[in-house]
């Protein structure tokens, strides 16, 4: 071979991404199985709320707060759901969301007035608020880092599967006298939590919880079968030691509960799980480090835009933009709300094939530019039908409407799943559960502010001017998104950090070394 052949480089064959590791798969499906209830909840409303006001003889301005006051409930189950998760642990705290959302579809299928339809509003919400925390928080924890992406976006992928089958049953029941029809749209929610309750017995509990208990043999074995190879699972579990303060030195014999407790007075992890997670809010809200600061305002910033660009309002209130623009018939508006969850579950699967491939940041981006676009093509379509008598709006009606599906199907392929998998993904183990449980607490403020107000809001401002105001908030989130979200893709769990500071990261380095040094004496001893 002479010398300048030989100067040629050979070209390297790009490595190939691992097949789907199946058992972490069939976790994510289960676990995620759980976002059918949201899903269902919101877009069923949309059509019950139509029999409903007749049956019960209730104002637009009961419907709303019916129709919203789910999402402010489901705060407290959020909340309540990050203590949960670290104390009873992930897998069964999905059981308890299951079981809780039971009783509510039971109370609002057999609500004989108006408050009572409210208390089981009430118990809903709890239960919600639990599924939509827990769901992304332990399939991230259980995912490997290669289809991370994938397997974390599938909550949204089932929150939209149950938002069609919501809008199929309004249609389904449509035809039902009216005091029964709401009623049995309510009812048939209460089935699926009975077979997701079972399911997921049939989980493995998080390998990151179960570190965080001390019992590392167990999840050892967990990481064994969903990891994509036997070194990829040493090193995940590695990682998590380092988090929880465990040293490498340490076997899986080892009294590591005991080190892990004596070792984090200070409030690190278990010890604050242990004490009710007071250290960690501490952490989060009282006296967080530069790091921390910045990945609440990525993280919760994220949540805000997410509703506030008024998406829910869109699912729950379409029968009624499809009445505004110039579908009359009760039941042929329900038929064309099943469009609109047609879309939202159809072009979810862009996200979920991308995520892994082109990234986080592309897709909020194109998704946030698009859903602006077709805000203000819905908003202005709307408003000029107002000023052209009704014969001469139908091809600003059929405009309208595909602005409403474009603005939809955008939102799926981008903002709405990728949102979850992102905030699922940047806080540290210590503060993963609260922080995301605050995370969801705020999008579901921002999904009943916009739910509750947007009957008032039409009738104050109209509902173009309410989709031009919704536009203006999408267009301000597209800025904070390209210049305070940082890529995430192909970073493990533990990695996070490094990007919202490097320095303070360095700093508790430091610390978690220090920590080590302790529990290496302290399994001295113990030996």
């Amino acid at each position: 071979m002479s010398t300048e052949a030989a100067a040629v480089p050979v070209a390297v064959a790009p490595a190939k991404r691992p097949p789907i590791n199946k058992y972490a798969f069939a976790c994510a499906l289960l676990a995620s199985m759980n976002s059918v209830l949201l899903g269902y909840d919101i877009s069923v409303m949309s059509g019950a709320q139509l029999f409903m006001k007749e049956d019960l003889k209730i104002t637009d301005t009961q419907i709303e707060i019916l129709a919203g006051v789910i999402n402010i409930y489901s705060l407290f189950g959020s909340l309540l759901a990050g203590v949960t998760s670290d104390w009873l642990g992930r897998r069964y705290t999905m059981v308890l969301a299951a079981a809780i959302f039971f009783t509510g579809a039971l109370l609002m299928g057999l609500a004989p007035d108006y408050a009572m339809l409210m208390v089981g509003r009430f118990v809903a919400g709890i239960g919600v608020g639990f599924a939509l925390m827990i769901a992304p928080v332990y399939t991230a924890e259980v995912a490997p880092t290669s289809a991370r992406g994938f397997l974390t976006s599938f909550p949204e992928v089932f929150n939209n599967l149950g938002i069609l089958l919501g809008y199929v049953s309004n249609f389904a029941f449509a035809r039902l006298p009216v005091h029964l029809s709401w009623r049995a749209m309510f009812l048939v929610g209460a089935v699926p939590p009975v077979f997701l309750g079972v399911a997921v017995l049939a989980m493995p509990e998080s390998p990151r919880w179960l570190v965080m208990r001390g019992r590392v043999a167990d999840a050892r074995r967990v990481l064994r079968k969903t990891s994509d190879s036997d070194a990829e699972a040493d090193e995940r579990l590695l990682d998590m030691k380092k988090a929880v303060g465990i040293p490498a030195t340490a076997t899986d014999d080892d009294d590591v509960l005991a080190i892990i407790r004596a070792n984090n007075n200070k409030g690190n992890d278990v010890d604050s799980t242990v004490n009710g997670g007071v250290s960690v809010w501490k952490e989060l809200l009282i006296n967080p480090s530069r790091p921390v600061r910045r990945m609440l305002v990525a993280g919760l910033g994220l949540m805000f835009i997410q509703q506030a660009t008024g998406v829910d309002c869109v699912v729950m209130y379409s029968p009624r933009v499809f009445e505004r623009a110039g579908i009359k018939s009760k039941t042929n508006s329900l038929g064309f709300s099943m469009a609109v969850g047609a879309c939202k579950t159809f072009f979810i699967p862009i996200s979920t094939l991308l995520l892994d491939r082109v990234g986080r940041r592309p897709l909020l981006l194109a998704s946030g530019g698009g859903m602006a676009v077709f805000l203000f093509t819905l908003a202005t379509s709307l408003m000029m039908m107002d000023r052209r008598p009704e014969g001469e709006a139908a091809a600003l009606g059929a405009v309208s409407i595909a602005a409403m599906l474009a603005f939809v199907a955008s939102f799926a392929s981008g903002l709405g799943p990728v949102a979850w998998v992102y905030c699922s993904e940047i806080y540290p183990l210590r503060l993963r559960a609260q922080a995301a449980a605050l995370g969801t607490g705020i999008n579901r403020i921002m999904s009943g502010a916009t739910t509750m107000s947007f009957l008032s809001l039409s009738n104050s401002i109209t509902i173009a001017g309410s989709f031009y105001l919704y536009a203006c908030v999408m267009a301000a989130g597209w800025v904070f998104m390209y210049f305070f979200l940082p890529e995430t893709m192909g970073r493990s769990l533990e990695d996070t950090a490094k990007l919202f500071g490097k320095e303070d990261a360095d700093d508790d380095d430091l610390g978690r070394r220090h920590d080590r040094k302790k529990s290496t004496e302290l399994i001295t001893a113990h030996q």
